[in-house]
């Protein structure tokens, strides 16, 4: 096989993949049955034990119903990096502001806000208490209020760390103090709970954290493959023993109008929702075991999604307290920092069905930016040592093609004998490459390692948020965006019409020969609308090989073998 038919299967596969990866992803909000649809539970009554519909944690009460009463007062807590809007009921986190991200790379641009209760971008964070021996308890629609009566808090210049306690009491001497703990260049939420029993009856509880959500609409159908939101995984997952890391999809909360909850035990793992770039994480307490559900609430036409961690049961005789630290990851995928909060949380960042490709791509490219400091210049330097790399396989690919050109003359000549009896052609064609001792094949293996490479770097390239807006030079000033002015794609054209300049085209008709004409056009448009750091590899590839096929055209001469010494 040739260089040109390499670029056409590439082509080829990339597309069908991307396309199929699209075909699968469903649209965000399923259509089930509303009947199936589970009702949100009435609030628990002192001493009931009532069914818990997707949290299965033994004796569990009921969660709370929707809340119906206006939103209490909100709290502003802002740092370097966030800018959070506190809700005094539950102590939610209804707005989280990242104030390092702006949605556009653009002067004026508005950052990207994770969590937001507007109506048509709804994702919360909550956290709480269900009892079955009060009255009353510190759900996440209990009314807390702020320790100093503030409403709002800065971490100021110089200080490392911003602590916001909020406190919530009831009249049978059951109190919860919740602090949020929040540290300069992180994103990461501490959620530090003391609860007290200044009672004369012992207290039973069981702590919860949820994410709530509507799913965000669906990218405009024109978007197509080289939009990354069209084919980004937009879900739950969750990691823990013994299953290690799963997932569903929002299209997939049901099956056959039934949810489908893990309902499964937990230690030392995380739940939390995706989407492209950022995620939003609860790390429940080191040590706790709790129970991960997913469910819906409302109607399902416009049904919040939610997944939740349920603790186990804990009791407080009168006079004890109990205390408890979560975590809140609200921020970008981005995977040294999450390794230092779990070390399964990079899991977040899918990369599909090439991960095993991806993940070992991605350390490379960024060593190589740590090197460099550019990831223009890391993605340039991956190729160069990938090639060295496989240059073994090229060499045979290239001395192939080589040998291939060598004998063009002569396959020529067997075509015009033999004319159009293609039978009698093809018997003479291969009894040459027998007789030249000619693989025809040869070159397959070299071309088909580049494909899942290929695809695992787009991956990489669209879904790590290290890149995500980075520079290179000149007019490349955002990596995961198209180049604006097709420098790159018109480069690709070009190298492309020069490889295939120097690639042998033996038994080709007429037809086939002017189809493979136009590939470097049709390639060339393809390519105008990927992320220019993925043309940039392309064209980077195309380079050094085309270097190396003139090279080694010139080495093995123009019958495929060493050119003999000169006497």
């Amino acid at each position: 096989m040739n260089q040109t038919r390499t670029f056409l299967l590439i082509a080829w596969l990339a597309v069908a993949f991307l396309l199929f990866q699209q075909w699968q992803t469903p649209a965000p909000t399923p259509v089930a049955p509303a009947v199936n649809t589970p009702a949100a539970p009435a609030p628990s009554a002192v001493g009931a034990v009532p069914a818990l519909p997707a949290t299965p944690t033994a004796g569990a009460p009921a969660l709370p119903a929707a809340a119906v009463a206006p939103s209490a007062q909100t709290v502003e807590i802002i740092t370097d990096v966030y800018r959070l809007t506190v809700d005094l009921k539950g102590v939610s986190i209804i707005r989280a502001e990242l104030l390092t991200y702006p949605i556009e790379k653009k002067a004026g641009s508005a950052n990207v806000m994770l969590l937001d209760n507007g109506s048509t971008d709804f994702f919360v964070a909550e956290s709480g208490w269900l009892t079955r021996t009060h009255t009353s308890e510190p759900n996440h629609n209990a009314v807390f209020t702020t320790a100093d009566g503030q409403s709002r808090y800065e971490l100021k210049p110089g200080q490392d760390s911003l602590s916001v306690p909020f406190v919530w009491t009831d009249a049978s001497g059951i109190s919860l103090t919740k602090t949020l703990v929040l540290k300069r260049g992180k994103f990461e939420i501490g959620v530090q709970q003391t609860l007290r029993n200044a009672g004369s009856t012992p207290w039973s509880g069981f702590a919860y954290e949820q994410l709530k959500r509507i799913p965000p609409p669906p990218p405009p159908k024109h978007a197509g493959f080289t939009n990354p939101e069209s084919f980004s995984f937009i879900g739950s997952a969750w990691f823990g023993e013994p299953d290690k890391y799963e997932k569903i999809s929002f299209a997939d909360y049901y099956d056959g109008g039934v949810i489908q909850s893990p309902n499964k035990p937990i230690t030392d793992g995380w739940f939390g929702m995706l989407q492209h770039h950022f995620v939003s994480v609860w790390l429940p307490a080191k040590g706790d075991t709790q129970t991960y559900s997913i469910t819906t609430e409302g109607p399902l036409s416009q049904a919040y999604y939610l997944v939740r961690g349920m603790s186990g049961e804990t009791v407080l005789a009168p006079g004890a307290s109990h205390s408890r630290e979560d975590r809140l990851w609200v921020g970008p995928k981005a995977q040294q920092a999450m390794n230092a909060v779990h070390p399964t949380l990079d899991l977040s960042v899918d990369y599909g069905i090439f991960s095993f490709l991806a993940q070992p791509l991605f350390w490379l490219l960024s060593k190589l930016h740590d090197l460099l400091g550019n990831w223009g210049w890391a993605i340039i330097a991956i190729v160069i040592v990938l090639k060295a790399l496989l240059f073994p396989l090229s060499a045979k690919q290239y001395q192939s093609m080589a040998k291939m050109r060598a004998i063009q003359p002569r396959i020529e000549a067997l075509k015009e004998r033999y004319g159009d009896d293609r039978q009698k052609f093809a018997v003479a064609q291969m009894e040459l490459y027998k007789k030249e001792k000619i693989n025809p094949a040869a070159g397959c293996l070299p071309m088909l390692i580049p494909i899942p490479i290929f695809l695992a770097l787009y991956w990489v390239l669209v879904e790590s948020v290290e890149l995500r807006q980075a520079p290179w030079i000149g007019w490349i000033q955002n990596l995961t965006d198209a180049d604006p002015y097709f420098i790159l794609p018109a480069l690709n054209l070009i190298v492309m019409f020069l490889t295939q300049k120097l690639t042998p085209m033996p038994g080709m008709d007429p037809l086939q020969k002017k189809m493979m004409t136009f590939m470097p056009l049709i390639f060339g448009v393809m390519m105008a609308f990927f992320p220019s750091g993925l043309v940039l590899y392309w064209v980077t590839n195309g380079l050094l090989g085309l270097a190396q096929q003139w090279w080694m055209t010139k080495k093995y001469g123009t019958h495929g073998h060493h050119p003999a010494p000169a006497k």
